[in-house]
């Protein structure tokens, strides 16, 4: 799942962009309003983290515009503490607010509290068949073994198993395991998806039909 970080403070952003992606995401980043909804207009993303005070086009006003067109999940991270700048940016549809300093612990759970709700996802682990998917540890396990994967591998199985009731174009996975910067036309996908296929042995987990696009699970219609 891919997440854009929009933070002013270089230091910080390079900070926080390095420990999110350890856990599996996507991250571009932005340094100011006006960056942001230009790659908010050119991409999807799961997830906005948005400071309010950012050169250009303040925060706010991010906001104000990405609710006109979307429903993407944002999380306010800003210095402003007052009761006032926290009730006026959920008011204009942030679905959190977390003020600065913060504890980066914490920062994580929120990501991943909200991205299970962009999926309507209640439940920690994900059953199907023999594999089992941790989707707040991020593992995988088969017949209660574990298999590891890698980043990429993990983020296509998950995406894939958060929409499994329909086939997936690669494009669409594609944007939404890598950053921005992936090579469309590389081979990196499909690398990706058959060491990932090889590694859960199992016929049938996902399935793929030309012009459709991949399915995690079997096709009712097969």
């Amino acid at each position: 799942m891919k997440i854009l970080l929009v933070e002013d403070e270089i230091k910080l952003s390079n900070i926080l962009k390095k420990g999110i992606k350890k856990q599996g995401l996507a991250v571009d980043t932005a340094l100011d309003g006006e960056e942001a909804l230009y790659k908010i207009e050119l991409n999807s993303y799961d997830l906005v983290i948005l400071d309010l005070n950012i050169p250009k086009i303040k925060g706010l006003d991010v906001l104000r515009t990405i609710r006109k067109t979307s429903n993407t999940k944002v999380l306010i991270l800003s210095a402003n503490s007052s009761v006032e700048d926290k009730v006026l940016g959920l008011d204009l549809g942030a679905n959190d607010y977390m003020q600065k300093p913060f504890d980066f612990i914490e920062l994580l759970a929120r990501i991943r509290n909200l991205l299970r709700w962009k999926f309507n996802t209640e439940n920690e682990i994900i059953k199907y068949r023999d594999i089992s998917i941790n989707i707040v540890e991020k593992t995988v396990t088969k017949l209660g073994e574990s298999i590891h994967l890698t980043n990429k591998e993990y983020g296509i199985l998950e995406y894939l198993v958060m929409n499994r009731n329909r086939y997936i174009k690669s494009e669409e996975i594609i944007e939404h395991v890598w950053d921005s910067e992936v090579d469309l036309f590389s081979n990196s996908f499909k690398f990706h998806i058959s060491t990932l296929k090889k590694k859960l042995q199992m016929d049938g987990l996902i399935t793929n039909i030309r012009g459709k696009g991949y399915k995690f699970g079997e096709d009712e219609e097969s």
